[in-house]
């Protein structure tokens, strides 16, 4: 593959960016969801983390419990948020750099992402990474589904930044990347175009 081909490529993923639902989005699991994307290519597909759903059910006590992560009770009350439908057994923990183990991998400019007990065990004795967002599952396509979503108008994409990740209100991130686009949402609608 040329240098050409591998700049176009890297210019048409949307690793590290934020996938935004659209107003219209049939799909209840993904009604106003904002996510992360930590993969996308033309040869495997693409892979994301929903940001903004939280898991009530669930608390990161009864986890670590089960985890046995440490031996005490005093466990930090982190907030568990559902990642996307697929794999939802399985924990992922999106962050800022200051984390950095072997297992740990940048998914865009400031954020790294980890899927090992051992960020668990850290993030339970208070000694994780400064940021960080803990999810259960996560969104998949394959390839060529996500473009043809897009195509169909269910999602639109922005830019991502630490604020809008880490600082944002759950309730209130989906506005907030909308806005971030420059749409006021109750103009968007299924016949709208891309963004």
């Amino acid at each position: 593959m040329s240098d050409e081909d591998l700049r176009t490529r890297a210019a048409d993923s949307l690793e590290g960016q934020l996938l935004i639902a659209m107003p219209t989005m049939g799909d209840p699991r993904f009604e106003r969801s904002v996510i992360f994307m930590c993969a996308h290519n033309a040869d495997d597909g693409a892979m994301g983390l929903i940001l903004n759903k939280r898991l009530d059910n669930l608390a990161f006590g009864d986890l670590a419990s089960q985890l046995e992560l440490i031996e005490d009770d005093d466990v930090p009350d982190i907030p568990i948020n559902y990642g996307g439908p697929v794999e939802t057994g399985r924990g992922f923990v999106l962050h800022t750099e200051d984390y950095d183990r072997e297992a740990t991998v940048p998914v865009g400019d400031g954020v790294k992402m980890t899927a090992t007990v051992d960020i668990l065990r850290a993030m339970a004795r208070r000694d994780g990474p400064d940021r960080a967002l803990l999810v259960l599952g996560y969104a998949g396509w394959s390839p060529g589904q996500l473009e043809e979503e897009i195509q169909r108008n269910d999602w639109l994409h922005c830019p991502s930044d630490l604020s809008l990740l880490f600082d944002v209100e759950l309730d209130a991130m989906w506005d907030a990347a909308i806005a971030r686009i420059g749409f006021d949402p109750a103009l968007l609608a299924s016949g709208a175009g891309h963004a």
